[in-house]
């Protein structure tokens, strides 16, 4: 028999528990009694002044991140309209069934007032939890970046000349002039002899010809947030004449094919089984991926308080000043070395050096002694007699100069050498394939699962803001699966310790 209609009556008042209504087995049950955030309370206090009206709980702030974090939102509005409506999120945030969540927007406000310290202590707080548990192996540690998509389009892009000139009108007429300083003295700054005729100086800034003992120390802060940093050996970048007003900090790239706006996201990660992200930095794109790995390396030893016995990254951190200080620092450079260019005629690898005479001797067994040592390229030449190059019958395979063949060694052969002799060794090769498998993988889930596929901020602190709680939350996921979650499925149905499959990999490469 056909029953009745069912009696729409949603008006009527009940008496009901949110406590009673989520699950004792919930997620977010689990996450809340795994971690305690009341410790954002305390970083905060100094950001806040002591009267006016009272703000929104900084740790609701946090809470609504690792919401939208673990549900694979990408937009607070989105955020708040889901949080409003899932009894297990307001559980874990404490709002009851007739409160109202913050408004989306005043998310943006708290996240401007804490900037991107708090947030790098926050992940900082997630690795000491994970490393407080013994997730930290520390003995072995893998470098990798990967490509970004920003949050604009490369048809923004405008000359940089007009960018800045109509970014200083506008803020030269958003307020009104500043009081004239009184003439006949000097800046507080730095003294007006110190600086070039027709420069400014910033607040804080220090003069070009301050000693190096008394200029501060540029830590990896500085280098993350300053979007005007030199171009690496003075090499001309797209930035220096483009520049998009949608996101200044965005650096054109390379996207298979495709040309992007966008950022690299660099991650540290140990070698333990857990696969812990010890480091992440977000830099714009044409900040070559090698320009980092020193500061990363000696930050995460710095606060860790580990001492790797290897490091290990793709041919893009071979460069000679990341081998040499880290060979010096009595830890093994597993990086491959870029192999030499193909040419016609004998390379540098047929010609023999005689370390007790400091020469070379070529193919013809004529000898190459040293010439000179270049310093701006931290290379030493060899060049052979021209009487005995020109009269030499193999010349024509050696070289088309008149004035002897010429050899070039690097300053740090031996440094080179070392690291060009782990190539043989089961160990080297072993730590290159774990490197494909242990962070590749992360930078897939972070794509796949946590929006790190396209940004949804802007600007390079907002950025780093961003991919800062996107790791801290892969680091929690693997503590909240060793604290006993297991291998069951989060809120957005990703594993939380489990393999990507192979198709989802390919995100995480680049």
């Amino acid at each position: 028999m056909l029953g009745p209609a069912k009696p729409r009556r949603l008006e009527q008042p009940i008496a009901v528990s949110l406590e009673a209504l989520v699950p004792p087995d919930n997620f977010y049950r689990y996450l809340e009694a795994t971690l305690d955030l009341g410790f954002v309370r305390e970083w905060v206090q100094d950001r806040y002044a002591e009267r006016g009206r009272p703000s929104i709980d900084p740790v609701i702030f946090f809470k609504l991140q690792l919401v939208m974090f673990f549900e694979g939102i990408r937009s607070e509005r989105k955020l708040i309209e889901t949080a409003s409506l899932h009894l297990a999120h307001r559980w874990y945030l404490g709002y009851a069934l007739d409160e109202t969540l913050p408004d989306h927007s005043s998310l943006t406000r708290i996240r401007q007032r804490l900037g991107v310290d708090i947030f790098q202590r926050f992940f900082e707080r997630v690795v000491d939890l994970c490393q407080a548990a013994g997730l930290v192996w520390g003995q072995e540690l893998y470098f990798d970046a990967t490509k970004v998509e920003a949050n604009a389009g490369v048809a923004s892009l405008v000359p940089r000349f007009y960018y800045e000139a109509t970014t200083h009108l506008a803020a030269l007429f958003a307020e009104e002039p500043a009081e004239e300083p009184p003439t006949g003295g000097e800046s507080e700054a730095a003294p007006a002899a110190d600086w070039p005729s027709g420069i400014v100086p910033l607040p804080g800034a220090t003069a070009p010809d301050t000693p190096a003992a008394e200029r501060p120390w540029s830590l990896l802060e500085t280098r993350r947030l300053d979007p005007r940093r030199p171009a690496h050996h003075s090499r001309p970048r797209t930035t220096d004449f483009r520049v998009s007003p949608t996101d200044p900090d965005a650096a054109p790239l390379w996207d298979w094919g495709a040309i992007r706006l966008g950022y690299h996201d660099h991650y540290v990660v140990d070698g333990g089984k857990r696969r812990i992200i010890l480091a992440a930095l977000m830099t714009p794109a044409d900040v070559m991926e090698n320009q980092a790995m020193l500061d990363l390396l000696w930050r995460v030893c710095f606060r860790r308080q580990l001492w790797p016995r290897q490091v290990t990254g793709d041919t893009k951190y071979g460069t000679t000043e990341n081998i040499v200080a880290i060979e010096a620092a009595g830890i093994r450079a597993y990086v491959p070395l870029p192999a030499a260019p193909r040419t016609a005629r004998f390379g540098r690898e047929a010609f023999t050096y005689e370390a007790g005479a400091d020469q070379y001797r070529c193919p013809a067994d004529h000898p190459l002694p040293r010439e000179r040592v270049k310093a701006t390229e931290g290379v030493v030449i060899y060049r052979a007699a021209a009487a005995l190059c020109n009269a030499c019958p193999l010349k024509a395979q050696c070289t088309t100069s008149a004035h002897g063949r010429m050899v070039h060694r690097s300053l740090y052969a031996d440094a080179l050498e070392t690291v060009r002799g782990y190539h043989q060794t089961a160990p080297y090769q072993k730590a290159l394939r774990k490197r494909q498998v242990w962070v590749e993988p992360l930078f897939a889930e972070a794509k796949q699962w946590h929006g790190l596929g396209r940004l949804r901020l802007r600007g390079l602190m907002n950025a780093n803001m961003q991919g800062l709680l996107i790791a801290a939350g892969q680091n929690l996921k693997r503590l909240l699966a060793a604290a006993g979650w297991g291998r069951r499925h989060a809120p957005c149905g990703s594993l939380l310790a489990g393999p990507a499959s192979p198709s989802r990999l390919a995100m995480g490469y680049g």
